[in-house]
């Protein structure tokens, strides 16, 4: 079928966004494929559409139960029933059934570490899978040395399956990381399609004061819904807490249950909240397309997490805030992060001098079970990965104290030259923060004669 009708026909859409045909071509002519689009523009449909012209099953490996759900959900309301996310959500004989029952199904969400499970990947090597997608396919090289090594190990469980087509899409990969995907995913065999990391439609602002105060007055002023990102669990609850008296706001972290997650999207999709207190672990591929604006109370840890966070403003195309505010020494809570990774490194070293020892955390128990003997690489790949954090939390103290372009600055750092500079670009181009004040001014601006005589003549006069 010709991939513009097929566009028409499952999703109602004439035209393709740049990017998506090329893709979806390379994948249903059976080559690999690596796309990098902005956040906001359509990736899921790349593995959707080919999915629906693919005979089979398709696996989405994705990295967060949150953008599972989402993802699960935008299908459903679309009139798919044969999707399932097959998580920790799900009971044990709603699991089994799925185990069972793969081939009723289209699409089946899964986490890397719930992929490489012995039992699904044996039930898998004998389901007609047709594609496996790796979705936000950056944490590859992000999460695969922090905390989630079933990341590295994805290659060689995908290549147990019977040639399956293979889709890894992302939204912010550096050079360096783009490089880490295709050598630990594809093993550099792969076809790239490589689009700009940069909203136009969002602006920029930083705030260096007093927080709470800030977001208080920002809460007040702003229009529209928003999301309010924190780096721990502590600070979203305590946040939500201030102002829960005051706003219509929630929270949300790993740490509710599925049900409670699934309560809070929806009233968030349905503009019964005001604001979200969120970590990280909200809104990865969220299909809410107004939300008009992205506050980082903390700073992020890396530009690649910055992007990312704020790229769930404006999806609609319209315009859209993205403001980070800052109090000295606000980076600290990603340094102590950084010592606990010290911390593991010293207790590896430790136990290859003393093989008997009995060490029972979860992670160094986890990379013995997928790199046995290999603790000298692992230590390599701990310090390599400090040493990029470290760089990623200069270049955001750095982006704060930016006083010329931040979407140039930003732009830069992904190896991008920015081509055109947008009329609302960022707080150090003269843009101003759109609040509930400045839209009602432009609403009721006076009228000159001309356009009232036109409004009563309905006839453009010529003056």
């Amino acid at each position: 079928m010709e991939l513009k009708k097929a566009l028409e026909q499952y999703f109602g859409y004439s035209e393709f966004r740049p990017g998506q045909a090329e893709i979806i071509s390379t994948v249903l002519k059976g080559e690999p494929v690596l796309g990098m689009l902005p956040t906001g523009t359509g990736k899921s449909l790349c593995y959707q559409l080919a999915g629906y012209l693919l005979p089979g099953t398709v696996i989405i490996i994705s990295p967060l139960i949150s953008l599972m759900e989402d993802q699960v959900n935008q299908l459903q309301q679309l009139g798919e029933k044969r999707v399932i996310a097959l998580n920790s959500v799900l009971s044990y004989s709603e699991k089994d059934y799925v185990l069972k029952n793969m081939k009723k199904y289209k699409f089946i969400f899964m986490s890397p570490e719930m992929f490489l499970q012995e039992k699904i990947m044996a039930q898998l090597k004998t389901s007609n899978i047709s594609l496996v997608v790796v979705d936000e396919a950056h944490c590859i090289s992000q999460w695969g040395i922090d905390f989630r090594p079933e990341y590295l190990k994805l290659s060689a469980g995908i290549h147990q399956l019977p040639q399956p087509r293979i889709m890894a899409l992302t939204a912010t990969a550096t050079p360096n990381v783009r490089e880490d995907i295709k050598h630990l995913l594809f093993h550099h065999q792969v076809k790239s399609f490589v689009y700009s990391v940069d909203r136009p439609n969002i602006s920029y602002f930083v705030f260096q004061a007093e927080k709470k105060t800030k977001l208080r007055e920002l809460l007040e002023t702003l229009s529209g819904t928003g999301i309010v990102y924190c780096a721990t669990r502590k600070q979203v609850e305590s946040l939500y807490q201030l102002f829960r008296n005051d706003f219509p706001v929630a929270f949300y972290h790993g740490g509710l249950s599925g049900q409670e997650r699934r309560v809070l999207q929806q009233q968030f999709q349905q503009d019964e909240l005001k604001v979200l207190f969120a970590t990280n672990a909200f809104g990865m591929g969220i299909n809410k397309n107004n939300i008009r604006y992205v506050i980082h109370y903390d700073l992020p840890d890396s530009p690649e997490n910055y992007l990312q966070e704020i790229g769930r403003a404006g999806r609609d195309g319209h315009h859209a805030q993205a403001i980070l505010l800052y109090e000295n020494n606000d980076e600290k809570i990603h340094y102590f992060l950084q010592d606990q990774i010290n911390d593991v490194r010293k207790l590896y070293e430790m136990k290859q001098q003393n093989p008997e020892l009995l060490i029972e955390l979860p992670l160094i128990k986890k990379w013995e079970t997928y790199f046995p003997d290999q603790s000298d690489q692992i230590i390599s790949l701990l310090e390599k990965r400090q040493q990029v954090k470290r760089q990623q939390i200069r270049f955001m103290l750095a982006y704060v104290q930016q006083t010329e372009c931040r979407r140039k600055f930003l732009t830069n750092y992904f190896a991008e030259k920015l081509e055109k500079i947008p009329k609302t670009c960022c707080d150090n181009h003269g843009a101003t923060l759109t609040t509930v004040e400045n839209n009602l001014q432009e609403k009721v601006q006076p009228q000159s004669w001309q356009e009232i005589l036109e409004k009563i003549f309905k006839n453009p006069l010529k003056i």
